[in-house]
């Protein structure tokens, strides 16, 4: 697949394999986060990768409060990545969000699912995000800007039309 076509033809997967992601797909997920572009290259970015059940539990559930519900926000992917920046920096959130796509797109070419969900913004202001970010040693201070799910996809998710309004002048 061309880089073009990686990024015309990636789609969010919700249904996963309980296979495990390996260490280094964790590892090449994390460092595309990390390349992002980021305002005066400030990068103002942190990363938490979750591979731990209990740990991936634990962020389900406070995800799921967030929502007034019990399903599980992650889809049952078996890795979870938050994007967390530090909200002094007038970019924080556009510098998560582009690492956030990268992240995905990382995804996307090693061949694996992945989706963004939100609320990590709200997960991680509560006391037992907050101990997650401490035992992870991540700044406490950090805004969650959103979760990177990825795992072995079930079924290929299809990819739908795009309909964004495109303006073009010449």
């Amino acid at each position: 697949m061309t880089p073009i076509e990686l990024l015309l033809d990636r789609a969010s997967c919700k249904t996963y394999t309980t296979q495990p992601l390996l260490e280094d797909e964790v590892r090449l997920i994390l460092q595309a986060g990390q390349a992002a572009p980021s305002g005066r290259n400030r990068q103002p970015t942190a990363f938490l990768a979750v591979t731990d059940p209990e740990i991936r539990r634990t962020l389900s559930r406070l995800n799921a409060e967030v929502l007034h519900t019990d399903a599980d926000p992650f889809y049952q992917a078996p890795a979870v990545f938050a994007v967390l920046a530090d909200p002094a920096v007038s970019t924080y959130l556009y510098d998560g969000s582009l690492a956030a796509g990268q992240m995905l797109l990382a995804a996307s070419a090693l061949g694996l699912g992945s989706c963004w969900i939100h609320r990590a913004k709200e997960v991680f202001a509560t006391d037992q995000g907050k101990a997650i970010l401490e035992k992870a040693g991540l700044p406490l201070d950090y805004e969650g800007i959103g979760f990177v799910i990825a795992g072995h996809p079930a079924q290929q998710p299809a990819v739908k039309a795009k309909t964004s309004r495109v303006g073009y002048l010449k």
